[in-house]
């Protein structure tokens, strides 16, 4: 990476094992909290027992299959988050917690202390600058961190859902998919930017970024209906993508 980009440096995190070690206990907690009350985004695989990379591929590439079998044609939105971790507001956060998981208390007294009062500052050699205190990010290679992070993003499934509209997340990569008859393709193109629109805003609102430059767009046909494939640019956000095409 070029030493002379701020992008090329990222923040490391000195955690105790101790501090590790009681992650670990509050993780096991929350996450049996969370399933005994269907908490969990049933659309997340990732930082779970039995959710996996190979059960997103699955879930995606058979829904797409089976709309293709019926004649119809689907079209698949690649999203990515920019630094996703280092962006998450510790107070948008907690209120989370609060409103959409019922944790209250204690408990959030426990994860207000978890994530405040950690400062960061930078060394180089022998210097080293003032301490900062840090107000975003999720601790690198914490326990928690990644269970904390599904459920502040867990609004954006649904809100993908209300757009009718197919949503499934690894980490901080969600996939959008849908599907059409040949002569809907120009309303679900439309669908799909005005869901587009809705996530740019909620991302905003949320203190994250959409990261157009990784953001694809792919058609999806069987082989003899490539020919109804749109060969249109799709809007996403401010920007245009010129779509893949594929084939099964």
């Amino acid at each position: 990476m070029d030493p002379a980009e701020t992008m090329s440096y990222r923040p490391i995190s000195n955690l105790s094992v101790l501090s590790k070690l009681l992650e670990r206990l509050v993780s096991k907690q929350l996450v049996t909290y969370l399933k005994d009350n269907s908490l969990l985004p049933d659309r997340q695989s990732a930082y779970r027992a039995h959710h996996y990379t190979e059960a997103a591929v699955l879930k995606v590439l058979a829904d797409i299959l089976l709309a293709l079998d019926t004649g119809n044609l689907a079209v698949l939105t690649l999203m990515d988050l920019t630094a996703a971790f280092d962006s998450v507001d510790h107070e948008t956060l907690l209120r989370r917690l609060q409103t959409s998981y019922g944790l209250g208390g204690v408990v959030v007294s426990w994860f207000a202390s978890y994530l405040t009062g950690r400062t960061q500052y930078v060394r180089s050699s022998a210097n080293s600058s003032t301490p900062s205190a840090v107000l975003y990010r999720m601790p690198q290679r914490s326990v928690l961190g990644p269970i904390l992070f599904l459920l502040n993003t867990a609004d954006l499934l649904r809100l993908i859902r209300r757009h009718h509209l197919h949503p499934h997340a690894y980490a901080d990569d969600t996939q959008i998919y849908g599907f059409c008859d040949s002569s809907d393709t120009k309303a679900l193109r439309e669908r799909l930017s005005v869901c587009m629109d809705d996530v740019s805003a909620w991302m905003m609102a949320n203190r994250l970024q959409l990261n157009l430059a990784k953001t694809e767009v792919l058609w999806c046909s069987s082989a003899r209906r490539q020919f109804q494939i749109p060969i249109g640019p799709v809007r996403v956000g401010n920007t245009s993508r010129r779509p893949l095409r594929s084939g099964s």
